[in-house]
């Protein structure tokens, strides 16, 4: 047993000791027939875990002067989100989605997600990623420092104006206060219908008189789209005044925005 190939052979592909030494037995000991020994090999085995679920992981964002971008890798367990090999594949997922955009980056990533299978063991998945970018304007992002929750923002405004420190205050509060849309305007309509079903089947059990129904229903509703929008929040860091208002103060507008959380809308949660 040729104990120096196997290390070399474990260096090259990362992948376990005794996995390097099969592979260099059917390779007849010829390094680069091991080689692909272990890619083929390492691409079946990764099918195989493909249909465990992966629900832990991490986010990565990327910013330049251009835009910015947000990923979610998952993985089976937070202890495989926490290694050095899966926090280099989020940050190579990242940086690939700012430099090429969001469309196809798990087909560009699948080599280098199939040898990461191999090589931790658990199934990895690049659920989903986005890229924003405004004209005229500034892209800021906050990652949470469990790199489980952020958020990107667009920010225009007139000319002249920096609003790089405002944009990334209004990510941070995204990432904390989790609006759904930038203005009540916004808020898509069947949405509100489902909403006001909801509250008028609550307010129904009351027994107060239809028309008092409607206008508590309305009311609550108005409550509903300005705790869900952006602009009518108040503000994180200064809750005496709004989102809306800083913006207007600023001569600035939120043009978009995008908010992340690890698991979100896996298996039913939120």
């Amino acid at each position: 047993m040729n104990t120096a190939m196997i290390k070399e052979l474990r260096e090259r592909t990362g992948v376990g000791f005794g996995d390097c030494k099969k592979a260099l037995v059917e390779a007849d000991w010829d390094m680069d027939r091991a080689v692909d020994v272990v890619r083929r090999q390492s691409g079946a085995k990764a099918a195989k875990k493909a249909d465990r679920a992966a629900s832990e992981g991490l986010l990565g964002l990327a910013l330049d002067d251009a835009g910015g971008a947000v990923v979610e890798v998952n993985v089976e367990t937070d202890f495989a989100a926490r290694s050095a090999q899966f926090g280099v594949f989020v940050e190579r997922a990242v940086e690939q989605a700012l430099a090429s955009g969001a469309d196809g980056l798990a087909e560009a990533l699948e080599d280098e997600r199939q040898s990461l299978v191999q090589e931790i063991g658990e199934n990895v998945n690049v659920r989903r990623a986005v890229a924003l970018s405004v004209p005229d304007g500034v892209v800021a992002g906050y990652l949470h420092q469990d790199r489980k929750k952020a958020a990107l923002v667009a920010v225009s405004g007139g000319e002249n104006h920096d609003h790089s420190a405002l944009a990334r205050d209004i990510a941070m509060h995204i990432t904390a206060m989790r609006p759904l849309v930038v203005s009540p305007a916004d808020m898509p309509e069947d949405l509100i219908a489902k909403e006001r079903a909801i509250l008028m089947e609550q307010a129904a059990d009351s027994g107060k008189p239809p028309q008092i129904v409607e206008r508590m229903v309305e009311g609550r509703l108005r409550k509903f789209l300005a705790e869900s929008s952006l602009t009518e929040q108040p503000f994180v860091k200064d809750t005496s005044t709004t989102v809306g208002k800083l913006l207007k103060a600023a001569n600035a507008t939120c043009e978009g925005f995008e908010r992340f959380e690890v698991g979100e809308g896996i298996d039913g949660s939120a």
